[in-house]
């Protein structure tokens, strides 16, 4: 019986990405694994064709041989030993994580990987808040972190002094036991040492067996210059205590930046609206703008200023994180209509209106003109 088309076991098309090749390969693992259709010969075989045209599919090699030649190209390189496939292979490991929780491995691959892993400590996460000032500067502060430490009593092992943690029976200290499936092997961690390999007749008492204590950590975390809301710190080896001697974990700081009074933050760049008079805006003049050093600048503003027209200061914004060059602050101006005027101001503004034009006032002349145009077209 000839073999079936590969992309057509895996149901995509010819042009299909690694990605969907993968998609559809777990799919069909999904639903005609062994394990989960005990006894059904029809879906051993569906699973074993489906694992032999992905394991042809996912790789370049291997799939661009087999679109030139067909099965003649791959035959005998696509599985192992009697038909078996490398499941302990990257390509298929991820996929049979879904099935085994992420403790699985197939014909003994990633064993060791994975018991190294089974006892590091956890990942500890702590959220710290800054003023936009201190994001700029930089600073130093003191964090008092809980968390699991090492046990002093027995350094980790989770022994009681003057005794050792001894060897797994059940795995023999390999950490994982091996049962068969069908046609495959599968690789657990072992349940009665948990992947250690080796477990505790005599556990020390202040940690309980577990080779760590609770205890509150005084640390200095330093905030780098430029920081930005959202931005992630990673200190290594700061997060909990792995048991029983376990790698620790890290820790990582979580920076938010309050919102500033006077500046908004875009990257590297600051932005101010900075109101100003109408007398300033039509005849020109000059004012102090506020940078974040805490210092001022003089900006000069031009007759006939609007309000949007926006004035860039060269580097007098935040500096970036890495490489420490510093962004530009950008004023936007706002024209600001005077309020609580006095009689004789009144005056003043309105003998300016009687002596003033069209052509003070462009922008509003040419709107109402345009305005006049539309009513006749109505009437």
């Amino acid at each position: 019986m000839s073999k079936r088309d590969y992309y057509e076991v895996l149901g995509v098309s010819k042009s299909a990405d690694d990605s969907e090749i993968k998609k559809s390969y777990r799919k069909l693992a999904m639903k005609y694994h062994p394990d989960r259709n005990q006894g059904d010969a029809e879906a051993e075989v569906k699973f074993k064709e489906a694992s032999e045209a992905y394991a042809v599919l996912q790789d370049k090699e291997k799939r661009s041989a087999y679109d030139q030649f067909g099965h003649a190209a791959v035959d005998g390189s696509s599985g192992q030993g009697g038909g078996g496939f490398d499941f302990s292979s990257s390509a298929f490991q991820d996929i049979f994580e879904d099935f085994f929780g992420g403790d699985s491995s197939f014909f003994g691959g990633g064993g060791n990987r994975r018991r190294k892993s089974n006892n590091r400590g956890s990942d500890l996460r702590y959220d710290i808040t800054v003023s936009l000032e201190e994001a700029y500067n930089g600073k130093k502060f003191k964090v008092k972190i809980p968390t699991h430490v090492q046990c002093e009593i027995c350094s980790g092992s989770g022994a009681s002094k003057g005794s050792q943690p001894i060897t797994c029976q059940s795995c023999g200290g390999r950490g994982q036991i091996r049962s068969q499936q069908g046609f495959f092997s599968i690789q657990q961690t072992c349940p009665t040492c948990q992947g250690t390999g080796s477990t505790i007749s005599d556990p020390c008492n202040p940690c309980r067996g577990s080779g760590r204590t609770q205890k509150t950590k005084n640390l200095m975390v330093k905030i780098p210059k430029g920081v930005d809301d959202g931005s992630r710190i990673r200190l290594s080896g700061e997060g909990e205590a792995g048991t029983n001697g376990g790698q620790q974990g890290d820790l990582y700081i979580f920076v938010n930046i309050n919102e500033h009074s006077i500046f908004a933050r875009e990257d590297e760049n600051l932005f101010a609206e900075v109101p100003i008079s109408m007398i300033d805006a039509a005849v020109g003049g000059s004012i102090d703008v506020p940078i974040i050093d805490g210092s001022k600048a003089r900006l000069k503003i031009p007759q006939g200023t609007q309000t949007g027209d926006q004035f860039r200061l060269k580097s007098k914004g935040m500096p970036n994180v890495r490489s420490g060059y510093l962004g530009d602050l950008y004023i936007q101006t706002k024209v600001e209509t005077p309020v609580n005027l006095n009689k004789k101001q009144i005056e003043i503004l309105k003998s300016f209106q009687e002596v003033s034009n069209n052509e003070e006032n462009p922008l509003s002349s040419a709107f109402f003109k345009k305005a006049r145009d539309f009513w006749k077209t109505k009437n």
